[in-house]
C-alpha cells in the first residue's frame, strides 16, 4: 500500500514539480525553496526505490 502511495506522487512530482537538473541548478547557489523541492523529491524517490 506504501509502495503504491509513493509511485503515485513520484508521478505528481514528475508533472507537478520543475526539474531542477534541466534548469542545471547549482546546489550551492540554490534558494531555500529549490532546496526543499530537492530533498521532497529526493525523499520520494528514494522511498520508491527501498520499497
Amino acid at each position: 500500500m506504501e509502495l503504491i502511495l509513493f509511485k503515485i506522487i513520484a508521478k505528481l512530482n514528475k508533472f507537478l514539480l520543475p526539474s531542477l537538473s534541466k534548469r542545471k541548478l547549482d546546489l550551492s547557489k540554490a534558494s531555500k525553496f529549490e532546496l526543499v523541492i530537492f530533498g521532497w523529491k529526493l525523499f520520494v524517490t528514494k522511498k520508491v526505490i527501498n520499497q
